[in-house]
């Protein structure tokens, strides 16, 4: 998995899928050398363990989404995009998206410059998309870009090559910017999901690089989660252990590699093509492939499965969802 299912025993976090995140990407808008996109998907539609589809309510209303920019290299966020969604009577849902610098960014408020408000989500085959100024917003269901054999890992990473996500969708937000809103240099980028039911923000998901909050943080999972990549480095030690488990390495050794995957950072710069994991992540690069590799020590270095076929060449770049709206709201 990549953050599928990153709760206890293939749950969500907070007992809630909508809140659950599930992949990161960012990679230069093809054919637009001026500009990037940014992907954050969210929400898997189906269980792995007794598989059974999850809630047909895309956003939860009472969360916060969000992408971190670092545009300095200390791991703290200088740029924030804020995602929002309210629920009207009939139960369609809209989003507004807002943009927050300085030291606001690096905090848990829902402040900011509106970019966008009361943007449709998008249901069916046909996307949903809103131009604001110099960006476009998706966000909506589409069909999951991650590619993946996870009942291979979980017995054992006994692979088959049966991509258990070929037929499932995330909930997506997509955003593409100038390359000047990023700083036109190199990123630090990493999502996470806040759950405000309680009256606060309370963070329940993050990452940015793919599997590893899942396999490498042990009985530190929900510390791990919970916390923010500035204080990454506590994990190095949860992270070796894993890996000398995993892979046969030994300490010294497990040590090294633990700290060149903390803090938990996609590194971007929009001046290269994008290519995981040197710079970014695109929608077909193989992030399982390079995992599994680095977990085992080069024992499996793969697990059968290739990019997806249903990808588009144009915004927002994921292929339609496999359920229609009229199916998701059981109609």
């Amino acid at each position: 998995m990549s953050h599928h299912y990153s709760g206890p025993n293939f749950g969500f976090p907070h007992g809630d899928a909508r809140l659950d995140l599930t992949d990161l990407y960012a990679f230069p808008k093809p054919g637009g050398v001026s500009r990037s996109i940014l992907v954050m998907n969210v929400h898997p539609s189906f269980t792995i363990d007794k598989p059974k589809p999850t809630t047909s309510v895309p956003f939860a209303t009472k969360a916060m989404y969000e992408l971190k920019i670092d545009t300095d290299g200390d791991a703290v966020a200088d740029i924030a995009y804020r995602a929002c969604f309210s629920q009207s009577p009939d139960g369609t849902q809209t989003a507004t998206l807002r943009r927050v610098e300085g030291a606001e960014a690096a905090g848990s408020g829902d402040g900011g410059h509106v970019i966008v408000e009361e943007a449709p989500l998008s249901l069916d085959r046909e996307p949903q998309i809103t131009e604001a100024g110099d960006h476009r917003f998706f966000a909506g269901w589409r069909s999951d870009p991650f590619f993946f054999d996870p009942l291979g890992a979980i017995n054992n990473l006994q692979f088959t090559g049966s991509d258990f996500l070929a037929d499932k969708d995330v909930c997506s937000i997509v955003l593409e910017v100038p390359n000047s809103a990023l700083g036109n240099k190199e990123v630090g980028i990493w999502a996470r999901t806040l759950d405000g039911i309680s009256g606060d923000w309370v963070q329940a998901d993050r990452g940015a690089r793919p599997m590893q909050a899942i396999f490498l943080t042990g009985e530190e999972r929900d510390a791990y989660l919970s916390a923010q990549p500035a204080a990454d480095a506590r994990f190095i030690a949860v992270f070796a252990h894993s890996l000398e488990h995993a892979g046969g390495y030994i300490p010294a050794e497990a040590r090294r590699v633990a700290s060149t995957l903390l803090p938990d950072i996609l590194r971007f710069d929009t001046r290269r093509p994008g290519s995981y994991p040197d710079n970014g992540r695109t929608l077909i690069d193989d992030a399982p492939d390079h995992f599994l590799t680095l977990l085992t020590n080069g024992k499996v270095t793969t697990d059968r499965v290739g990019p997806h076929s249903d990808l588009l060449g144009e915004f927002p770049y994921l292929g339609p969802p496999h359920k229609a709206s009229a199916a998701r709201r059981g109609a």
